[in-house]
């Protein structure tokens, strides 16, 4: 851990999911799909679920193409969930990433189209035909995918936010919401990057552990910034949970005891990597620094 260098890895790990994503979403969909696609993808965003993906794999040694497509793979359900969710139908959003959001740029139609199709292609990434993906690998990779994005998901998640504008939600009920939206995702990242390796039941379930506990806190973490941070800082709408009326992490606990959590959930996470037996979690527990570190 000592001698590894987070920013160079990273930034080469960057490097490689950005050519990626540029090779992969393609430019010449009909009638103009194509730049509302790649708008939504390319020259914007953490990359934080493709890291993960990348830095599980690297952690068991396993098939490194395999992981660079599941990484883009859930990079695309991401993007898609949010030109989904800033639509005037739900968030009513305008600006995301730093820029005007999908629908306010090619209007709603096109945006709603874009979405769909970067979640097929999100799924066509994860089967190959030449052969590049075991078969058995493709099937679990897309297992993974399928149930962190669905109704048992993020799907799951987000009814449920759209459904508690203005409720006043307990911890448990907040906490199940964003373990669904935001979390699943999340660990699904971490999870499929381990499916490109070969782990003990020991460590599927250390790495169980850490993406479940990285994925609630870096809602945490969002909601502690929404209050915090500015729209420049942020790339999006700051202030827009309280101006939506919707319950956060902030609203029900409070700012100390949300930031307290963070760092609970932080702590849960690097002991699972502690545990693990894996022999190398740099990355991992870099990417957990990252996440939990933006508040402080």
């Amino acid at each position: 851990m000592a001698n590894f260098d987070f920013p160079d890895w990273s930034g080469a790990h960057l490097q490689a999911v950005e050519r990626a994503l540029e090779q992969w979403v393609p430019a010449l969909a009909p009638a103009g799909l194509g730049d509302a696609m790649r708008y939504a993808v390319l020259g914007g965003g953490k990359r934080l679920r493709p890291l993960l993906a990348l830095a599980a794999c690297e952690s068991l040694k396993g098939h490194s193409q395999a992981a660079l497509r599941a990484a883009c793979s859930v990079e695309l359900i991401h993007a898609y969930s949010l030109v989904h969710d800033d639509m005037p139908c739900m968030d009513n959003d305008v600006l995301r990433r730093g820029k005007p959001t999908v629908h306010v740029k090619y209007g709603q139609a096109t945006a709603l189209l874009a979405g769909d199709a970067l979640q097929a292609l999100a799924f066509e990434l994860l089967t190959p035909q030449e052969g590049s993906v075991p078969e058995a690998m493709q099937a679990k990779l897309c297992a993974l995918l399928a149930r962190a994005a669905g109704e048992a998901g993020m799907a799951g998640g987000q009814a449920i936010d759209l459904a508690s504008v203005g409720r006043a939600l307990d911890e448990a009920q907040l906490k199940k919401m964003h373990e669904l939206k935001t979390g699943a995702l999340l660990q699904a990242s971490v999870m499929m990057g381990a499916a490109c390796g070969s782990a003990t039941a020991q460590q599927t379930q250390a790495l169980l552990t850490y993406g479940r506990a990285i994925g609630l806190a870096f809602q945490v973490v969002d909601d502690i910034l929404d209050v915090t941070a500015d729209s420049a800082t942020l790339g999006k709408t700051a202030g827009k949970d309280a101006e939506a009326n919707k319950p956060t992490y902030v609203s029900i606990l409070g700012m100390q005891r949300s930031q307290d959590y963070a760092q609970q959930l932080y702590a849960q996470a690097t002991e699972a990597l502690d545990a693990s037996t894996l022999a190398d979690t740099a990355a991992l527990r870099a990417l957990a620094d990252t996440v939990v570190q933006r508040v402080y």
